[in-house]
């Protein structure tokens, strides 16, 4: 990174600033992508100041310009990018005109780093425990391979990873999301930076690990640190920051205080980001200020072929699990049981919630509903007939009904093929879909990328050239190409911002209620579970310790483990009214 300083700058000597100074200052930042002709600006006049010991927090709808403005200040916005300021320093060092060489030397052992994403940021083919020693190594700050080892698992246990010896020796693909994310946190405070900049660094965590990470950080801060959270978790930015910083399209909107902002928000855009958080308040409401999508062809007929019948057909569950049992071998060579005796049933048009702390055995569960796991004791039976039992030529025939809609919508497309593609590929696995000339498919593609609110122009672009929220509407309508009557949603919308999450949440249950679509709805976020969710099923090391509805289960929890997940959810400390 290369940043370009306005003339009256370059008479001063910015690397012996007084002692009273900021440990970071940012004045003016500008950054822009592209070729001189054609720069695209995506960060856009941005001024702040850090203070050793204060956190200060940065929120806005995805492609506001906060990630690039954080990857500014760690030499991270690529070679292509063209960065301008009137000043840029951090204890009293220029970093503006840091080569790659200095960047290093400095990235990791004073300027602490969380990427958001921990599936692509982890090296897929290095155990984490060399991932994270790997900043230790290269900062020299341990002499013995014994004290590397010791430090590794220590910093493992500091943030709450389950028997660290044994995840020490795993890949990152072994482990779950909120494992992988908490790794990457290990790596970014293994040296105890000045500076920790965290990009949404509770993203993948479920709640109770979640608290766990937040007391780590205010402990840090403690310490005398600081910190620049990104998160669109704002119940967490309400607890953690000292002052927020609200950004729209690379421009700062609204700052104050974190009671001000959320106490008493000024500007119409932080209003509107603060009203679409979904609670308990929102059930049966829509949370985004978008329309309804369309969902009757011109010629009257429901696009998804269903009736009414198929919407609420009584008698027997669409989906139903008998006493699951599976097991995994681990790099210790023990046999551990993931998912211990777990039944559950899903109706027609219903949504059932499945939470628990990260590994707990819901997305294995998940994994088992859609067949791409067999229990090694239980059944799964789709529309009373064997499902997980029948031979995979069997299940062929019928897995067009079940579709899937992942957490990281970007590592499960092909990052070559163009979002037509993408869309017409699982087209193409439906009855009689592969039947259908181009013409036809590329006019159901459209009608599907418009069923999920985008442009007909999206389908010449590549999953690379789309926002985080963009992205999963495009999984959704991958999803929904197959007319599925069931689709597995694992984590949809936990690395979405508040805006695009309620717009998700919207059209999710558009489908369901008019086209008549079940859910099987797993996710580490209690306020969105409850939002959605018509009865939700609780599990604990692989238990199923509680089920009822919505209501019962997160207003009127039976079960110790329950009440301790609910207490756990992080609440506002300053409300608007």
């Amino acid at each position: 990174m290369n940043v370009t300083y306005s003339a009256a700058l370059f008479r001063q000597n910015a690397t012996h600033l007084p002692v009273s100074d900021p440990l970071l200052t940012v004045e003016n930042l500008d950054v822009s992508f592209g070729p001189a002709h054609a720069r695209r600006a995506v960060v856009k006049g941005v001024s702040f100041t850090v203070e050793e010991g204060r956190c200060i927090a940065i929120v806005g709808e995805s492609g506001s310009g906060k990630s690039v403005t954080a990857r500014t200040l760690v030499g991270l916005t690529g070679p292509r990018s063209h960065v301008q300021a009137d000043r840029l320093t951090f204890q009293g060092m220029d970093i503006g005109r840091l080569g790659d060489k200095k960047w290093r030397a400095l990235r990791g052992k004073r300027i602490g780093f969380v990427l958001q994403d921990a599936l692509v940021s982890l090296d897929p083919l290095r155990p984490i425990g060399k991932e994270i020693g790997e900043t230790l190594l290269a900062h020299r700050a341990i002499r013995t391979r014994a004290e590397l080892t010791e430090r590794v698992l220590d910093l493992l246990k500091l943030v709450g990873v389950p028997e660290p010896a044994v995840k020490a020796r795993q890949l990152p693909h072994e482990l779950s999301g909120g494992q992988r994310q908490r790794a990457l946190i290990a790596t970014a405070i293994a040296l105890d930076p000045a500076l920790l900049v965290a990009d949404e660094p509770t993203t993948a965590l479920d709640v109770t690990i979640q608290a766990q990470i937040l007391n780590l950080l205010s402990e840090t801060r403690e310490r005398g640190k600081a910190m620049i959270l990104i998160s669109h978790n704002l119940a967490v930015v309400s607890q953690m920051a000292d002052d927020v910083i609200v950004m729209r399209h690379g421009e700062i909107v609204e700052r104050g205080s974190s009671e001000q902002i959320f106490g008493d928000p000024r500007h119409e855009y932080t209003k509107c980001l603060l009203k679409a958080i979904p609670s308990v308040r929102s059930r049966g409401k829509r949370l985004s200020s978008s329309s309804a999508p369309r969902f009757i062809s011109a010629e009257g007929e429901n696009i998804k072929g269903l009736t009414q019948s198929d919407i609420a057909r009584p008698g027997r569950p669409l989906l139903e699990a008998e006493r699951l049992v599976k097991r995994f071998r681990g790099p210790d060579g023990r046999l551990r049981t993931v998912v211990n005796d777990v039944s559950f049933s899903l109706g027609y048009g219903e949504t059932l919630g499945i939470v628990g702390e990260s590994g707990s055995g819901k997305t294995t569960v998940a994994r088992m509903a859609l067949a791409l796991e067999i229990p090694d004791e239980g059944e799964v039976t789709f529309e009373g007939a064997p499902w997980t039992s029948a031979t995979e030529k069997e299940r062929c025939l019928r897995r067009s009904s079940i579709s899937v809609i992942y957490q990281d919508p970007l590592s499960s497309f092909d990052p070559r093929w163009t979002i037509e593609r993408i869309v017409d590929d699982a087209l193409t696995k439906r009855d009689g879909g592969s039947s259908l000339d181009r013409a036809s498919r590329q006019s159901e593609v459209s009608e599907l990328l418009d069923l999920v609110g985008l442009s007909p122009a999206f389908r010449t672009r590549r999953p690379l050239e789309l926002s985080g929220g963009q992205r999963q509407r495009v999984a959704i309508a991958r999803a929904l190409a197959p007319r599925p009557k069931i689709i597995v949603c694992d984590e949809p919308v936990s690395a979405l911002d508040v805006s695009i999450q309620a717009q998700i949440l919207d059209l999710l249950g558009d489908l369901k209620s008019h086209l008549g679509v079940s859910y099987l709805f797993i996710s580490h976020d209690l306020g969105v579970v409850h939002h959605l969710s018509d009865r939700v099923l609780v599990m604990n090391h692989g238990d199923a310790v509680e089920a009822g509805g919505a209501d019962d289960v997160f207003l009127q929890p039976r079960q110790p483990y329950t009440r301790r997940l609910v207490a756990a959810v992080p609440r506002f400390h300053f409300q608007a009214a």
